[in-house]
């Protein structure tokens, strides 16, 4: 089982620590690496351009945060996705149940899926098994 490069995006740092420790009962190495904005995520994805290690084999992104919410790292992950010669999942991780947000959500190519808090160990076995078959 190789090492999986997981960002997770989320100002919410007691959701954080479930999810790390959710990840952790999977039995995957997964490499975490922790955002608590989108612009924080942006810069360093904008750092690691020329390191392919580095880059993210998926994606975990909040919707609600401060400095860059989900929906402004999404404009401006769309302007550097395609520098990745991968697809990488990003999956919205969020509390809202709105429909507009979950519409909005299916409308964006890039959104692999809206998944509403909190991400379950089976549904991330799962992210994390589609990834391993990539």
């Amino acid at each position: 089982m190789r090492s999986i490069n997981l960002f997770l995006i989320d100002d919410d740092a007691t959701y954080v620590f479930l999810t790390k420790k959710t990840i952790k009962l999977t039995n995957y190495n997964a490499a975490i690496k922790e955002f608590c904005d989108g612009k924080e995520a942006i810069d360093y994805l904008q750092s690691i351009m020329s390191e392919r290690e580095l880059w993210p084999d998926i994606i975990f992104l909040d919707l609600s945060m401060p400095v860059m919410d989900g929906w402004e790292f999404l404009e401006e992950y769309a302007l550097i996705v395609s520098a990745f010669d991968k697809r990488i999942p990003l999956y919205i991780v969020s509390s809202s149940i709105s429909p507009y947000d979950i519409d909005r959500a299916k409308n964006i190519p890039i959104i692999s899926d809206f998944i509403i808090k909190p991400l379950l160990k089976e549904k991330l076995i799962e992210l994390l098994n589609d990834i391993e078959t990539q």
